[in-house]
């Protein structure tokens, strides 16, 4: 059972990308399970990088 800190994390996070106009991101956020802290193999060493549209790097 996730954590209510979890939950808020989750929910504000949907609710920034919703603001900046990335609807589908947010639904995504919304609607993934929550991962174990274990590391994917597959994944190991690449960061994703993720911004809003707009926003300057």
């Amino acid at each position: 059972m996730k954590s209510f800190s979890e939950k808020w994390d989750r929910l504000f996070s949907a609710i920034t990308f919703a603001e900046a106009g990335e609807f589908g991101t947010a639904r995504e956020i919304l609607r993934e399970k929550p991962h174990d802290n274990r590391r994917d193999t597959k994944t190991a060493g690449k960061a994703e990088r993720l911004s809003a549209p707009g926003a300057k790097r």
